[in-house]
């Protein structure tokens, strides 16, 4: 009785797991096989897929629109301060009057 599970194909573990383990060491081979003939073909045809980023804006642009996004800021923000949480009007600012009269009051020629 024992004899005859063992002689049955679905009793036979280590068969089965040889199997298994043949197609897997098999697929294995299939894939090195194809990754090698793909790189001879590239090495054949000369042309080889490199990473090339495309950047659309070039850093030199990059550098000049934050430099603009800087000032733009900073013009505003003294447009914010000095019109509305001060008392002037927020275009006296861009005037070269207020900034010569903030520059003396801080070097001490006026009070």
């Amino acid at each position: 009785m024992i004899d005859d599970k063992q002689q049955s194909p679905q009793w036979d573990h280590m068969n089965q797991k040889d199997h298994t383990e043949r197609q897997i060491v098999a697929s294995r081979m299939d894939r090195n096989k194809q990754k090698k003939r793909k790189s001879a073909d590239e090495e054949t045809s000369g042309k080889r897929r490199l990473w090339v980023q495309i950047r659309i804006l070039p850093i030199w642009l990059r550098v000049i629109l934050v430099l603009l996004l800087l000032v733009g800021a900073a013009i505003l923000g003294s447009m914010i301060g000095y019109g509305y949480v001060g008392d002037g009007t927020p275009s006296d600012v861009l005037k070269k009057e207020t900034w010569t009269h903030i520059v003396d009051i801080i070097n001490g020629k006026e009070s």
